[in-house]
């Protein structure tokens, strides 16, 4: 199978691209993997993007591309709207043409958080932010062509992109004490066990939407502190606070947890739970 991979120097993307590509003894079917970066071409730009893809006429595209800095969504709204939207708008026309199949990534950001519950895919999306509308324009783009599937994923982190994980162990170098909010909910996602996922989900040609997270629910300070255990920071401390003391400049969901059944019933199985992710990626 061609698979073109979107962002492949992404966070997301670049294990997309290692996931695809690992060939093991065995294994019943081999991937061609045709990495794209900004560097190949920008995938605002309309002509680029239709001129790749309907020369290569690749099986599948997977868009893991995005502006997904969500406090610089609110101050550059058009460029939020313009990679995460109208590219997509373009992509999805390319692979409409040569009848390529799209799947591509979006986010718990597309939901308000005011569910109290984890969120299924048919649930009505209410974003809060322009990230999260950004994101659910492109959804739309996406869903209008056959044969396409967005992945909603949440909280990731990997080890080719800034992160949550990361910037805790770099705050837990300078600081005895750290402040996290306790009032924001969602599923901490390891970019590896997503990428394993939808390799799956590359075999089995689904359509619609699918949500997909590494298993069970936390705060971010809960979250905080299991990253502090596991990386044997147990002399940093974490203070909780609530998310209106920091003020940032777009609002959060208080409760973005995706629910996983459609994923777990075409699969047979869940991703692992988040802090056995976790300790993997800090430990190995």
């Amino acid at each position: 199978m061609r698979i073109m991979v979107l962002g492949a120097a992404g966070m997301l993307g670049a294990d997309v691209v290692r996931v695809l590509a690992d060939v093991r003894p065995g294994a019943s079917t081999t991937h061609q993997v045709l990495p794209r970066t900004r560097n190949d071409w920008d995938i605002t730009d309309p002509m680029a993007c239709r001129a790749d893809i309907t020369a290569i006429k690749p099986d599948v595209v997977i868009n893991c591309a995005a502006f997904t800095k969500v406090d610089d969504c609110e101050s550059r709204p058009d460029k939020a709207f313009l990679v995460n939207g109208e590219a997509v708008k373009h992509i999805a026309g390319a692979c409409q043409t040569v009848n390529s199949r799209l799947i591509q990534i979006s986010t718990d950001y597309v939901f308000d958080g005011a569910k109290g519950a984890p969120y299924r895919e048919e649930d009505t999306p209410n974003p809060i932010n322009v990230y999260g509308r950004s994101k659910l324009k492109g959804e739309e783009y996406a869903l209008k062509i056959e044969g396409s599937l967005v992945i909603r994923a949440s909280w990731l982190y990997g080890r080719n992109g800034p992160n949550f994980v990361d910037t805790i162990l770099h705050l837990a170098k300078e600081k005895k004490t750290l402040t996290v909010v306790d009032d924001q909910f969602g599923s901490p996602t390891y970019t590896s066990d997503l990428a394993g996922a939808i390799a799956k989900l590359v075999q089995k040609e689904l359509t619609g939407i699918i949500h997909i997270t590494n298993s069970g629910v936390c705060s971010w300070y809960e979250f905080a502190r299991e990253i502090l255990k596991i990386a044997g920071k147990e002399d940093v401390s974490v203070a909780a606070i609530k998310t209106t003391v920091i003020n940032r400049p777009a609002n959060r969901s208080q409760f973005s947890a995706l629910d996983n059944s459609r994923y777990i019933s075409i699969t047979g199985q869940p991703l692992r739970p988040w802090p056995e992710a976790l300790a993997e990626y800090l430990v190995g």
